[in-house]
């Protein structure tokens, strides 16, 4: 056990205190549904913004982004910059059409478009996929900083999280899960850049850390030859994981439906896009000064070897109390959303009489029941990618084309239809099962030459493209060969019938747009378009 300094455990029991604080006070007024899960739907832009980055930003952030710069450096962070661009298509595309929708969830919303089939597909996938990426990789970085700052061992650090993160959102809702995320979100962003800022000091500053790497390390724009960030994987591949990420999966658009009105939620995901510029520098440059002050540290000990070895006692509790937020965040929100799904999704139909006290009971027997599932995958990680952010990367990789296609061309295509989406989410869901499947497969026993180790060494960008034009074009094809939707099906749900709201649409108030809301979204848009075009430009 490491011997904790006095005020480092202060600092930390602080954190805890706050957080917890939080949540008890908005766990007294939770009562109706839409109390409860939606936090009542009068969140502001700011709490909705810091909210959606503190709930993307966890542990394994702070260890994969690290680890990855030490490995290959800065090209991990197009992943962080594109999410930019993306957030503003949540924003201007898709809220305006969750809102109209009045829906709680986003199988809800898929249900409304298409058929029920494609509702049960999403909300099965998404638990899914929350116990392989969402709940198992928070806990094993965050267990793997706790080992190396206090000397818990996994499963100690992995219930402790739970627990702690468990009191407040349980108790509280999406309220408590939002409110607490402000604070978490400017918590790791501190911490963050004091790490940044002490370790950029002892290495002579950015023109130091420059001179000390090689030039590569700099260039963010790699090419197609790359085995992890091929130029055309990044800019083709990875925004088809961000549309899925950010504008389709129920953590993180549940935040823009709590939002007061649709011009709040918009405002809430241009300032997300804002913050998401961060993580480069605060959390890829920090791998970098690793390499250069312990070069025998490789992959993902690198954020923690900073951490123990390059602060002083206090700043380390504060990078601890930063990295605690950052796996809280993301355990809370991923908590509510599960509760949401499983209650809306399944029990509420099954039980359309159950009470409130009832859902909620249920939505805390399934988040535990995902949470061991989640700490059970744990060990099986390492087959996938030894660098933790990759890792992740690639299993979204196999989960968002086609649901990424069904969402897109829903909104913007009138003429596609449930048998159409259905087929298509099958068929990701064929083509994704057998590429992670045998890529784990390869990881315990290595294939030989052949067309399954060719297949199994497809870049997973690459590959999450064929998959989006796969589904994209069984998607077009079966919803051709198939009756197009009623036009009282679709009323508010795609472009071409917007207008036709009915009984169910949001009123003026409720869009809350006016001129210069308007006009101030535009502004920071494009001004944040520019910034990341003139970031790249820099980093080529």
């Amino acid at each position: 056990m490491t011997q904790v300094p006095t005020i480092d455990i202060v600092i930390i029991a602080s954190y805890f205190a706050v957080v917890l604080g939080i949540g008890f006070y908005f766990s007294r007024s939770r009562q109706t549904s839409t109390d409860y899960f939606l936090a009542s739907r009068d969140v502001g832009w700011f709490a909705v913004g810091a909210s959606l980055f503190a709930t993307n930003i966890s542990s394994e952030h702070f260890i994969g982004l690290s680890g990855s710069g030490a490995s290959t450096g800065l090209p991990i962070g197009h992943f962080e910059w594109l999410a930019c661009l993306i957030v503003l298509l949540l924003g201007w595309v898709f809220v305006p059409f969750y809102h109209r929708s009045r829906v709680f969830t986003m199988p809800e919303f898929l249900e409304r478009r298409y058929n029920h089939a494609c509702r049960m597909y999403l909300t099965s996938i998404s638990i899914i996929a929350y116990v392989l990426t969402k709940i198992a990789v928070a806990l094993y970085a965050g267990a793997l900083l706790l080992k190396f700052t206090i000397g818990w061992d996994f499963y100690t650090s992995a219930i402790v999280l739970v627990v702690l993160t468990g009191i407040y959102t349980i108790s509280g809702g999406l309220a408590a899960v939002i409110y607490t995320e402000v604070v978490q979100a400017f918590i790791l962003i501190g911490g963050a850049l004091l790490l940044t800022l002490v370790g950029l000091d002892r290495v002579g500053g950015f023109a130091g850390l420059r001179a000390a790497l090689p030039p590569d390390y700099f260039d963010m724009i790699r090419p197609l030859s790359d085995p992890d960030f091929p130029w055309t994987g990044i800019f083709l591949g990875a925004p088809i994981l961000g549309i899925w990420y950010w504008c389709t999966d129920q953590v993180i658009v549940q935040k823009t439906l709590s939002a007061r009105n649709v011009a709040q939620g918009r405002l809430g995901s241009i300032f997300a896009g804002y913050l998401k510029i961060l993580p480069v520098f605060i959390l890829v440059l920090p791998g970098l000064v690793a390499k250069v002050l312990y070069p025998e540290v490789s992959g993902d000990e690198a954020f923690p070897t900073l951490v123990v070895r390059l602060l002083p006692p206090g700043l380390t509790g504060i990078l601890v109390a930063a990295l605690l937020a950052a796996v809280m965040s993301s355990l809370s929100a991923t908590f509510n959303s599960s509760s949401t799904l499983i209650t809306f999704d399944f029990y509420q139909r099954l039980h359309p009489g159950a009470s409130e006290r009832q859902l909620v009971h249920v939505g805390r027997v399934a988040t535990g029941v995902m949470v061991v599932l989640g700490i059970l995958w744990v060990p099986f990680m390492k087959y996938i990618s030894s660098q933790l952010f990759i890792y992740l990367q690639s299993v979204q990789a196999y989960i968002s084309p086609p649901i990424a296609a069904v969402f897109l061309l829903g909104v913007f295509w009138k003429r596609v239809n449930g048998a159409g989406a259905f087929a298509a989410l099958i068929t990701g869901l064929v083509l994704g099962g057998v590429r992670f499947i045998l890529e784990v497969w390869n990881g315990i026993q290595p294939f030989g030459p052949g067309w399954i180790l060719t297949l199994v060494k497809i870049n997973f960008l690459h590959y999450a493209v064929y998959m989006f034009l796969v589904c994209t074009a069984v998607l077009v094809i079966v919803s051709l060969l198939t009756p197009a939707p009623s036009r009282r099906q679709l009323r508010g749900l795609t472009y071409a019938t917007a207008a036709d709201t009915g009984e169910e649409g949001a009123t003026v108030a409720e869009v809350g747009d006016t001129p210069r809301l308007r006009a101030a979204s535009w502004f920071f848009t494009l001004l944040l378009i520019l910034t990341l075009i003139s970031l790249w430009y820099y980093f080529r």
